[in-house]
């Protein structure tokens, strides 16, 4: 996780549990606006995991092609060296 991430879930946990503490005497405005602006945070912060998440898939799919690629290059290599070997012998 990025540490903006465990950064927010921190201080989002540190309000609930004021919230808690002071549940009889109510929350402020100002709480319940600084809470809905650190769940708004988290949320463009899941947002952006997802988007990473998706970015990794793609890059790990794509590596994954080339490397099949590669191997199919290697095997040809071979094959052509084998047969320039028989030629020469």
């Amino acid at each position: 996780m990025s540490k903006k991430l465990i950064k927010s879930m921190i201080t989002i946990a540190f309000f609930v549990s004021v919230i808690g503490i002071t549940g009889c005497s109510g929350i402020s405005e100002e709480q319940v606006a600084e809470l809905e602006s650190l769940r708004a945070e988290v949320k463009s912060l899941d947002n952006e995991i997802a988007t990473l998440n998706n970015q990794k898939a793609s890059l790990v799919k794509e590596i994954a092609e080339k490397n099949v690629k590669l191997d199919d290059c290697a095997k040809l290599k071979a094959e052509t060296q084998k047969n320039l070997d028989k030629i020469n012998h």
